[in-house]
């Protein structure tokens, strides 16, 4: 058991979220007259509104605005104009529906005085005039004839604003302009002026700009001369004062003799680097030896030294074949010697010149060299002199040339705005004018008629769910097994009514044992008998959750089909209401249940015999203070086991479980209790709650009964209530044709 019923609420729980179209058509079945009434009585009052609505004429004129402007010079910069974007356009299009171009064409066609704009005033109206006739008197005295004609211009530009459209085509320099009104030719000729009036506007606008340009380029040009011309005699001044020669200031001559002076540098730096590396030789060697010298590269190298040494060295090779021959006091030998000597002297005399001449050389270098650095210093210094001058020059060189240029720029302006003040071109015309219309644009009452009967319509649908939403009472036996969790025991049908009879369901079925009603009893009566056929239910109770949902009536039903199988006994346990005595005409002062419990009268008093129901009947019977402790006194149930000791069945009508607790007192001691619910009526909630507290008292609930369900109604809910008892319930001619 424990795991069957998560199983039932897992399915119940799939079971919500499916959604059941059948639902939705039946609450649509359900409020189908209701939903079509209201859609037919929208239709209708929408069609009288319609038809008593004035038609109103459409007008559209086609408004070409040209993207470029047929300019003698180019002057766009003086009007602010690029038309070569979308701003442009959307610009024109808000100067079309501006306020100023609508009052240009009230006034022209004195709309202020038409019939179309001084209508009756309507309910608003009326209320706005009754609410006026309240404040203060003297409020309207204070306004001037030129406050209320402003006021009433005010009220008809709103008016005509709100039926003008300007519509632009995409992709297009075109733009439809459209206006609404009662007259198809005043609307044509509106539509006509407002393209008029435009091009009219932008040709008044342009030529006020044109005017007002030149008049402040006029003003303008006329200070900027003086500023060109002082800058001009500023720059003049500054060349005099600082001696500038030249455009540049005299930058390109310190530059190249810069140039010339430091190529001279490096070549005197390299003539100085290269005596030095001799010097630093010659001074390394000694000079009282002249052939030491003769090392140097420099100085054997010299002319002068190689021809001196050429004339030693045939000196001593004449002295070396003499020696062969000679003796070394021969005095050829001694005449060669001398030779040698003198060869010798002159060979070291011009080495001795030739190092003298290195140095001296590179002494020179030196000095040349130190005296070409200073002039290249100085004339580093006088770049930097005259760059400084330079920068000051191209200040006051930009300075006089953006003030001529400014100047001549406001003079060309001046020239062109004044040459072209006289040419005015429009920049747009009316491509296609509005014509007349022939049929009224709305109201489209066809249209409207239909959207009325669709909307309420659908608004009727919307509605039905609504107080389908709304409704929680409980209708067909899918919410009582849905909404309460509870078994199903059976349903008992609405009697429809005859004559005036009170309370026909209690004698329903013994007066009309053929009928739909006595059917219904006799399946609930099964269902009983067969939920404990082994161990039969001898004390039945029936209650409810609140009053008047039909316990009594069906258990009058139960008691009288079971008696007709079986020996019963209706007991009266409402103490608080009784109603069984004065169903069968008992006296409401005969002993009964209080009175046997309580032990004023023996059993044979309080039980009274209904011979054509088939049954005995136990009623209330005096009505106690406290009916709560009868009911739960030992000497009740002492009464009830008595009891089924001489009876098969008994049948206890009980009080509703959501105003007392006798229900739950009775529960102990009765084998099986039916929960009545009226259908359409008992709200789910509260019949939960009832079951709730029985469940909590362990009472041994079998089964709901539906009571006074609308068969047709519940049809319309549920496929499974039509038809069932039609099948079952035969009739008396049925019957006799069996």
């Amino acid at each position: 058991m424990d795991t069957q019923k998560p199983q039932e609420n897992f399915s119940r729980m799939m079971a919500d979220d499916v959604i059941d179209l059948r639902q939705y058509w039946n609450t649509i079945n359900r409020h189908k007259w209701g939903i079509l009434g209201f859609a037919i009585v929208v239709t209708m009052l929408t069609t009288l509104v319609v038809f008593s609505m004035q038609p109103v004429y459409r007008a559209q004129a086609t408004l070409l605005i040209e993207s470029q402007n047929a300019n003698v010079v180019s002057i766009e910069e003086v009007y602010g104009l690029d038309s070569s974007n979308n701003e442009y356009y959307l610009t024109q299009f808000e100067i079309l529906k501006s306020r100023q171009l609508a009052e240009r064409v009230i006034k022209k066609f004195n709309l202020t005085e038409h019939p179309e704009f001084n209508q009756p005033p309507g309910m608003i109206s009326k209320a706005k005039e009754y609410i006026k006739s309240l404040l203060p008197l003297g409020i309207e005295e204070t306004l001037t004839p030129e406050d209320l004609a402003r006021i009433k211009l005010q009220e008809v530009t709103e008016q005509f604003q709100k039926n003008l459209t300007i519509s632009p085509v995409r992709k297009t320099q075109l733009v439809k302009i459209s206006y609404s009104s009662f007259d198809p030719v005043l609307a044509a000729e509106i539509a006509n002026a407002i393209g008029e009036a435009y091009i009219e506007n932008n040709l008044e606008a342009r030529l006020e700009l044109t005017y007002k340009a030149s008049e402040w380029l006029l003003e303008r040009s006329s200070g900027l001369y003086d500023k060109w011309k002082e800058a001009e005699a500023k720059e003049k001044a500054y060349r005099q004062q600082e001696g500038i020669v030249g455009q540049d200031g005299g930058v390109d001559i310190a530059n190249s003799e810069l140039d010339l002076v430091s190529e001279k540098l490096v070549d005197a730096r390299r003539d100085r680097i290269s005596l030095e590396n001799l010097y630093s030789q010659i001074r390394r060697l000694n000079k009282g030896n002249p052939e030491s010298f003769e090392r140097i590269p420099a100085v054997l190298q010299h002319p002068l030294v190689q021809t001196l040494k050429g004339a030693v060295l045939e000196v001593e090779l004449k002295k070396s074949e003499l020696a062969k021959i000679y003796g070394s006091k021969h005095p050829k030998m001694i005449a060669v010697e001398s030779e040698v000597s003198n060869a010798r002297r002159s060979l070291n005399a011009q080495i001795m010149s030739v190092v003298n001449g290195i140095e001296n050389e590179y002494r020179a270098a030196r000095a040349g060299e130190q005296s070409l650095q200073s002039a290249v210093n100085q004339a580093k210094q006088d770049i930097r002199s005259i760059s400084n001058k330079q920068y000051r020059l191209k200040e006051l060189e930009q300075d006089t040339e953006a003030q001529r240029q400014l100047y001549e720029t406001f003079v060309n302006r001046l020239n062109e705005t004044n040459a072209t003040g006289d040419l005015q071109t429009a920049n747009a015309r009316v491509a296609d004018p509005a014509q007349p219309p022939q049929k009224p644009a709305k109201p489209k009452k066809g249209l409207i008629i239909a959207l009325a009967f669709v909307v309420s319509f659908m608004f009727g649908i919307m509605f039905s769910f609504l107080l389908e939403a709304l409704n929680n009472t409980l209708k067909t036996p899918q919410d009582v097994e849905n909404k309460l969790g509870a078994t199903m025991l059976g349903l008992l049908p609405k009697l429809p009514k005859r004559g005036k009879k009170n309370n026909q369901s209690y004698a329903e079925y013994l007066e009309q044992p053929q009928s739909t009603f006595a059917e219904a009893v006799r399946t609930i009566r099964t269902g009983l008998v067969l939920s404990a056929l082994d161990n039969p239910h001898k004390v039945l109770s029936c209650t409810s959750s609140v009053p008047g949902e039909g316990k009594t009536s069906t258990a009058l039903s139960l008691a009288y089909s079971l008696g007709q199988m079986e020996n019963v006994l209706l007991i009266d346990a409402d103490m608080r209401r009784p109603s069984i005595a004065k169903s069968f005409e008992i006296s409401g002062k005969a002993p009964g249940l209080s009175n046997l419990v309580a032990g004023t009268a023996k059993l044979e008093e309080c039980i009274h015999t209904i011979e054509h129901a088939g049954i005995d009947v136990m009623t209330a019977g005096i009505i106690p203070p406290n009916p709560l402790e009868l009911l739960s006194s030992r000497r009740f149930a002492k009464v009830l086991e008595i009891l089924e000791t001489k009876y098969d069945r008994i049948v206890i009508d009980t009080a509703p479980t959501q105003a007392v607790s006798d229900a739950l007192v009775l529960a102990p001691h009765v084998g099986a209790m039916v929960y009545v619910v009226k259908a359409d009526d008992t709200n789910h909630q509260l019949a939960k709650s009832g079951l709730k507290r029985l469940s909590n008292v362990n009472a041994p609930v079998i089964g709901v009964v539906l009571n006074q369900v609308d068969i047709k109604k519940a049809a319309k809910y549920s496929g499974e209530c039509g038809g069932y008892y039609d099948a079952y319930g035969y009739t008396a001619e049925e019957q006799s044709a069996r």
